[in-house]
């Protein structure tokens, strides 16, 4: 059979190949590294709508027919494992050694391959898209991109629920360490990855980069202005509790912890935020540090976080759910202690005033603790 190649073929003449060489028979034959790496050059720079659709349904067939990870079966012992495809293709320059040399990195680059700064540029090409007009947003080249975005998503998804999976089961950070969402500054992994290294799981070689909430923390804290855009327009209500809960402790006093610490301390959760405005020195400090407009914003967007994420059932033991920031408590006790923390605001500035929002939170609050 002579050597197939997308030169001696025409674009569909080889994604159709490809397609019968690897999907239709029956032993299913993987295709090689060359002949995925070609499915995605089409995608990316395919001229034709009809090109484009069949290179990203043909590349996500691949995907889904031979996974590069996957959780197998369980074994002799019982217990599943992790099955890594190390020679598996994969459209992103991602790898631990920080040593590769700077001419491989360029090779990758023109073999179209993405690592986190293109990965950024294509989201934000993307984003940038929403003003133009609408015959612009048809335009060929617009819409592969968006294929191609959903297409490394969906590679992204498919590496980091196989992983997840596996570290929720053992608890072992090793099997997230290497994960492709690590190097592509994504904020569930922060999350993982701070729960490790409270229990004392990781070393020093796994800060490979600055989570994702520390670069937002900080934007906000410099730039304090934008903090009620960013609350208005943020509307993921588990993301954001972890935004504001962080935030406010910047601003209060908490005891010497070490890396080593049994665990999260209820002086990072939302409860242990708000017990520190049951002091009447802290709550002044807090006020000197912010002022009271910008503290009442946070408390009344972090209790309808909270009160949100209840509503789901996104409770301690619940899928997706951060144990640091949720409490396992009732709404009520919260109820009581987002009351009683603008009591304390209230005593610390007697000349507040209660913000529409903080209002509503207050009335909502004590309703719930009136019907309790």
């Amino acid at each position: 059979m002579p050597k197939m190649t997308v030169r001696s073929l025409s674009g569909m003449d080889f994604l159709e190949a490809v397609r019968i060489a690897s999907i239709v028979p029956e032993n299913e034959t993987p295709p090689t590294k060359k002949m995925v790496e070609a499915v995605f050059q089409i995608l990316r720079a395919g001229k034709s709508l009809e090109l484009i659709m069949s290179s990203y349904e043909l590349l996500n067939e691949i995907e889904k027919r031979f996974p590069r990870i996957y959780v197998s079966e369980s074994s002799g012992n019982g217990s599943p494992e992790l099955v890594v495809i190390e020679e598996a293709w994969l459209p992103f320059m991602v790898s631990l050694d920080v040593m590769s040399s700077e001419k491989e990195t360029n090779r990758r680059k023109l073999r179209g391959l993405f690592d986190p700064n293109g990965f950024h540029e294509l989201i934000t090409g993307l984003a940038e898209m929403a003003y133009k007009t609408n015959s612009q947003r048809l335009d060929t080249k617009f819409l592969g991109n968006m294929l191609l975005f959903q297409y490394l998503v969906n590679v992204l998804e498919g590496d980091f629920l196989a992983r997840i999976s596996m570290y929720k089961e053992s608890m072992n950070w090793n099997f997230l360490r290497e994960c492709l969402i690590n190097m592509l500054l994504i904020m569930e992994i922060d999350m993982s990855k701070q729960q490790a290294n409270m229990l004392g799981l990781t070393t020093r070689s796994d800060g490979l980069r600055i989570p994702l909430i520390e670069i937002i923390l900080d934007e906000l804290t410099y730039y304090r202005k934008i903090l009620p855009r960013f609350l208005q327009i943020f509307n993921d209500p588990k993301w954001k509790l972890e935004i504001i809960v962080q935030y406010l402790l910047k601003y209060t006093a908490k005891p010497v912890r070490t890396r080593r610490s049994n665990g999260p301390s209820e002086d990072s959760t939302f409860l242990g935020v708000l017990k520190s405005f049951s002091d009447s020195s802290s709550v002044r400090s807090i006020i000197k540090k912010l002022n009271v407009e910008v503290i009442q914003l946070l408390l009344a967007h972090a209790f309808l976080a909270y009160m949100s994420l209840t509503s789901q059932q996104q409770l301690p033991g619940m899928p997706g759910c951060n144990e640091a920031v949720i409490d396992s408590l009732s709404l009520v006790e919260i109820s009581k202690n987002v009351a009683a923390a603008f009591n304390s605001l209230r005593e610390a500035d007697k000349k507040i005033q209660i913000s529409s929002l903080g209002k509503e939170a207050l009335f909502t609050a004590t309703m719930i603790i009136s019907t309790s």
